[in-house]
């Protein structure tokens, strides 16, 4: 074996590439007490809770800063996880954006069981928004103990609709960038059935 071979690789070499992406390992939130946020997703949306990691340092900087770090099976694969920062300020939220904008969405299998999904929540004394149509699934919103805005969705899209959607996709981003007002490629996305207009 010669001196070439046994060398480490180029780091620019390595570089040139994105990384090839295996899914979300997980998504992290704060919220104000763990026990109750880990509690609330059992019984609201049936999360499992899985894990918990609990130092006074932060393990990426350093910094001395206790927290608890919780995660929840949220299906297929799925991690969401949540910190809890006592010795932080309040949480609060961006004032400069508006609430329904920052959301976290969850598949469930069709209409038949988002539609069960929100009289269960309902039934925790929990408002529920929706469903709302999106052309290519219908939606309904709520917000847990923290403030976090959540949605449920289930996909009623053809693939034919779907393709539809996906191939105009970059001539309305373009048009976005240039006028920044609301492209009419996708309209139909819009317009409910009863309205005559679905594509």
């Amino acid at each position: 074996m010669d001196a070439m071979s046994t060398a480490a690789p180029d780091s620019t070499a390595l570089n040139t590439q994105p990384p090839l992406l295996g899914g979300v390992h997980h998504v992290a939130y704060r919220c104000r007490d763990a026990k109750e946020t880990v509690e609330w997703y059992g019984r609201v949306l049936g999360m499992a809770y899985t894990t918990a990691f609990a130092e006074d340092h932060v393990p990426s900087t350093g910094a001395f800063d206790p927290y608890m770090h919780v995660f929840l099976d949220a299906g297929a694969g799925n991690v969401l996880a949540f910190f809890e920062l006592p010795n932080q300020p309040e949480m609060g939220r961006d004032p400069a954006t508006p609430a329904w904008v920052q959301h976290l969405a969850f598949k469930v299998a069709d209409e038949a069981t988002l539609l069960r999904a929100k009289a269960h929540i309902e039934a925790q004394g929990i408002d529920v928004l929706g469903p709302t149509w999106h052309g290519l699934f219908k939606s309904i919103y709520f917000f847990d103990p923290n403030g976090h805005r959540l949605e449920l969705a289930c996909d009623i899209g053809t693939a034919e609709q779907v393709e539809m959607a996906r191939a105009v996709a970059p001539a309305m981003l373009e048009e976005w960038a240039q006028t920044r007002r609301a492209p009419r490629h996708a309209a139909w996305l819009h317009a409910q059935p009863d309205e005559g207009n679905q594509a």
